[in-house]
């Protein structure tokens, strides 16, 4: 109303990633009633009161159950590829999981914002698209959902299956027999860690951004945005398993989660550089966030 110097609710605006629905409004003009109502700088950052809110914690299951369902489905990919001995398995690879990351995020996104991916949770947080605080809770149940995943595949796959393909896990190298005794064969660390960095700063920056950017994510549409990150996934799985050409390196991880399903059930070398798959991801999210507040705030669209 025009004697009260505030304007009320203009329309609903749903969040372009998250899911949620905020009211946008213009506050009123007086400075001390806009400080007692406006949270400060640090509660908007951490917003505390979401560890105990359980609409957030009943989101995560979606996060927990879409992970754990990722771990089954791209572990029994990876397998699958290559015991099937194709001519092409880094291709067949590479489309299936394109397929299934698409598919998995249509499926999570009204829920919880279709993240799935430790990586995703943290570039939001870290860009002000959610809170820290719901990010740590996404994490935690995409942790335990790669957990889930990786019981029930290791419960439907023999044994020999198992040993020989690491339960579809993270691998930097693996142990083989060889003439001279046992030999150890893979990617170098530091090739693996800035695979690691660059791959998943990519997929942040080339999909990821669009779901984040609340103009493009409405333009495009929530298929057309899933369909990409998707795609994208695909591409830099297919290019970081041909590029290298080493075997014993199961390819670049970008999901941290992915990673520690099958490394805390079958354990063993899953462990060895099991750090790369959380530490490149990490390095990768802070540049991808640095990236972001360098942009001229009138050429952000979010």
């Amino acid at each position: 109303m025009a004697g009260t110097g505030t304007v009320g609710v203009i329309e609903d605006e749903e969040n372009a990633y998250t899911g949620t629905r905020v009211r946008p409004f213009v506050a009123t003009p007086r400075v001390e009633d806009e400080k007692k109502q406006s949270p400060t700088t640090l509660n908007k950052i951490l917003c505390l009161e979401e560890l105990f809110s359980l609409e957030v914690w009943r989101a995560s299951l979606a996060e927990l159950l879409g992970t754990a369902v990722l771990v089954f489905a791209m572990d029994t990919i990876v397998i699958s590829s290559y015991e099937t001995q194709t001519k092409t398995p880094h291709l067949i690879m590479s489309f299936l999981i394109a397929v299934t990351i698409t598919v998995l995020l249509l499926a999570t996104f009204p829920i919880s914002g279709g993240h799935i991916n430790p990586v995703i949770s943290l570039a939001a947080s870290l860009t002000g698209v959610i809170s820290l605080s719901r990010a740590a809770i996404y994490i935690l149940a995409q942790c335990v959902g790669g957990v889930l995943g990786a019981l029930a595949l290791q419960s439907v796959v023999n044994t020999k299956i198992e040993q020989t393909f690491s339960l579809g896990g993270c691998t930097l190298t693996i142990v083989v027999p060889s003439a001279n005794g046992p030999l150890v064969i893979g990617l170098e660390t530091s090739q693996a860690l800035w695979l690691e960095i660059i791959c998943t700063f990519v997929f942040l920056f080339a999909s990821i951004w669009i779901a984040f950017d609340k103009r493009q994510a409405k333009h495009l549409g929530r298929v057309v945005v899933c369909s990409i990150i998707g795609v994208v996934v695909g591409l830099i799985v297919f290019i970081s398993t041909t590029v290298t050409s080493t075997k014993g390196y199961a390819g670049v991880g970008m999901n941290p989660a992915r990673c520690l399903g099958p490394a805390l059930i079958r354990g063993g070398h899953l462990w060895n550089g099991h750090w790369v798959f959380w530490a490149g991801p990490v390095v990768a999210c802070v540049a991808f966030a640095l990236y972001t507040k360098l942009i001229p705030s009138q050429l952000l669209h979010n």
